[in-house]
């Protein structure tokens, strides 16, 4: 009885994650409300000011993802990133990156030269 309670508790959790997966591809601004979070930081659409935290708008989706990873697993040290990459999955961090990789880098205003 325990290994068929087991296996029918399997089944309903793949169930649900292959439906949270489904439907997370399927929204089209599913990257953008995930990376609402990045926000503060990094900038609107990924362009922070003064580049301090670096912007992410336009880099590469594959590097910005094994860069979240990295925090996640605690290989690259941070203060606030390991917590914050954390919070996620593999597809809601390919969903991120995406979303990030799309966005177009803005050059850095200059400041006004003194008269």
């Amino acid at each position: 009885m325990k290994s068929f309670l087991a296996n029918v508790l399997r089944v309903s959790f793949l169930s649900l994650l292959f439906a949270t997966h489904s439907a997370l591809a399927q929204q089209p601004h599913a990257g953008r409300s995930l990376a609402a979070n990045c926000f503060t930081c990094h900038g609107m659409n990924g362009n922070s000011s003064g580049n301090v935290p670096p912007s992410l708008a336009g880099r590469n989706a594959a590097e910005l993802f094994q860069t979240m990873k990295d925090f996640q697993s605690g290989n690259r040290p941070a203060t606030i990133m390991q917590q914050q990459a954390k919070g996620y999955t593999d597809e809601q961090l390919r969903l991120i990156a995406a979303y990030f990789a799309n966005q177009k880098p803005q050059t850095p205003a200059t400041p006004a030269q003194a008269r």
